[in-house]
């Protein structure tokens, strides 16, 4: 039944969405309502029959827990798509999910990390399309973190964001509505639940799943040694005897293990940090850096960038919605910032 709120004499209204799709989590924000969806990037599949059986957050408690026939995947790895298919079904039942169907008139920016290529972004593009939205704009996530931070950009001043998602970390500088200086790589908060996962396996024997591996990062993961630590108690598999074992986790052991993927971030920092005109780097001792990104909750990491970098490194408020709420304000916006957007193959 369509939503009378949604048509006017029958006819669907034209609606404008912004839709940050992450590798770990998609966020939908509609104009003039907010934030109307956050749920895990992740769909569950029968293999058998090809139906789905449930998206986002239903799908994500199935990971590791179903039969071999029945699959529950993420559609992006390091911020690309690596199924076609099932992430247009994915973007569907996410537009589905917001109200809206195939006939209405959507105006959707997709927030896309800026490392995918030309090939990748025209695929986000037709998968929107083919989804049921009439047109389609794409932002780069740092740009969007950058405008949902509340930073100047117009400004002659340099604004920077750390964009840390499950699959990449991004850091622009960001001067004039334009990018100075880019560093993109293809490690994200997934990347620190896998150095787990092989810490686990390794050190201890025993394998855990990635919820378990994600479970432990949040209650005692750590960039930067912090007050009121804590050992964990781990449930996992031995891999010598293939049964259930229980061994313990203390923070400076899950500070070695993260250390390599936390280390390739701040490298990429200071990567950028070195390609940013002096005038513009000298702001950031005033201005600091803003960090975004579900990565930005691992604790003391801003601590940590700050120490090796040598800049003030600031957590934004709503680090996970700072990238979405960046491309509605855009939507808001939407002539001031076009020139933010890209678009490909769509329809005039």
């Amino acid at each position: 039944m369509t939503n009378p709120l949604l048509t006017r004499g029958g006819i669907p209204l034209a609606r404008d969405l912004a839709i940050d799709l992450g590798t770990a989590n998609t966020l939908v924000y509609e104009r003039g309502r907010g934030i109307v969806l956050n749920e895990p990037s992740v769909i569950a599949m029968n293999e058998r029959t090809g139906d789905v059986l449930a998206v986002g957050r239903e799908a994500w408690q199935m990971i590791g827990r179903t039969p071999s026939y029945i699959v529950a995947v993420r559609p992006l790895r390091k911020g690309a798509i690596t199924d076609f298919d099932t992430t247009q079904r994915m973007i569907r039942l996410i537009l589905q999910q917001v109200g809206v169907g195939r006939f209405g008139k959507t105006r959707v920016v997709v927030c896309v990390p800026s490392v995918i290529t030309p090939v990748e972004r025209r695929a986000v593009t037709d998968a929107a399309r083919r989804a049921g939205a009439s047109d389609v704009r794409l932002i780069d996530q740092p740009m969007a973190a950058a405008i949902g931070s509340g930073l100047p950009i117009h400004e002659p001043i340099g604004n920077m964001v750390i964009d840390i998602g499950g699959g990449t970390a991004e850091t622009a500088m960001v001067s004039m509505g334009g990018i100075v200086s880019l560093k993109a790589i293809r490690v994200g908060s997934f990347d620190f639940d896998a150095a787990l996962q092989n810490h686990a396996r390794r050190v201890h024997g025993v394998a855990i799943g990635e919820r378990t591996a994600e479970e432990i990062k949040v209650q005692i993961g750590s960039a930067w040694a912090v007050e009121d630590e804590f050992d964990a108690e781990v449930k996992g598999r031995d891999l010598t005897t293939g049964l259930p074992r229980t061994f313990i986790l203390t923070p400076e052991q899950v500070r070695s293990a993260l250390d390599e993927p936390v280390q390739a971030v701040i490298d990429s920092v200071v990567d950028c940090l070195s390609q940013a005109p002096p005038e513009l780097s000298q702001d950031l001792l005033v201005h600091g850096v803003h960090l975004v990104g579900g990565g930005a909750l691992l604790k003391g990491l801003a601590q940590r960038i700050e120490n090796d970098a040598r800049v003030p490194v600031r957590t934004v408020r709503t680090p996970m919605e700072a990238v979405v709420l960046g491309a509605g304000r855009a939507l808001d916006n939407f002539e001031e910032l076009s020139s933010s957007f890209n678009t490909y193959g769509n329809r005039r």
